[in-house]
């Protein structure tokens, strides 16, 4: 992929630097109160900024605040794959290896991720919640090596956001060593997708449409 600058890139946001920043303070306040605006001010203060700055940084609060993080996190999720070569590995360790990455490198402190899913839960950002799972989900499948243009891109996404959110469900509630427990669960349902897969490949030759000079069943 060749690079080029992002929206949070020093070349295009002279704030770039500093905004990461006050993300990276957001997420460990949000950890303890949550996604809110007094979470936003005491970040502002921990960092000795200016009356006011927290909320130039982020104009739109909270939750924009929350877009910046799960949005950088897709960012650096590509990097890491990209910089691993995943698209070498078979389709399953790719998907296994994205969801991974995510995961353990780049879903910053696991009670600020439950604090930011309580978040998007509430009916009034649920548009939010599904654009950003939809970007991570694109995101993967994009760094992965996906080209499909037909409706295998839509439904490869959908199956990638059922997998990446149960498996992220579970690490939220996951206290075994590496997380090990987690990563066996995520196992587990890229099978189920993969055996799903296959038997709809089966189902298709079924039904698909018969050979040139194919006889009839037989009526009983």
């Amino acid at each position: 992929m060749t690079e080029q600058n992002t929206p949070n890139s020093p070349e295009i946001d002279p704030d770039a630097a500093l905004r990461d920043r006050l993300a990276d303070e957001f997420m460990a306040e949000a950890a303890f109160d949550g996604w809110t605006r007094a979470a936003l001010a005491a970040s502002g203060r921990a960092l000795d900024l200016p009356a006011g700055e927290a909320d130039r940084l982020f104009p739109g609060g909270p939750l924009q605040a929350l877009t910046y993080v799960s949005e950088r996190a897709d960012q650096r999720t590509v990097e890491d794959m990209e910089k691993e070569g995943i698209t070498t590995l078979k389709i399953r360790d790719r998907i296994k290896g994205a969801v991974r990455i995510r995961l353990e490198r780049h879903a910053g402190p696991r009670e600020a991720a439950r604090r930011a899913l309580s978040t998007l839960s509430l009916p009034l950002n649920a548009g939010l919640a599904l654009k950003l799972l939809y970007r991570t989900v694109d995101a993967m499948w994009y760094a992965a090596g996906d080209t499909s243009t037909d409706f295998n891109f839509y439904t490869k996404r959908a199956t990638l956001a059922g997998v990446y959110s149960s498996t992220l469900l579970y690490w939220l509630n996951d206290r075994s060593p590496g997380a090990e427990a987690t990563w066996a669960f995520l196992d587990r349902r890229i099978d189920d997708v993969m055996k799903f897969e296959k038997l709809k490949g089966q189902v298709k030759s079924w039904t698909g449409p018969k050979r040139p000079g194919a006889r009839p069943a037989a009526r009983r």
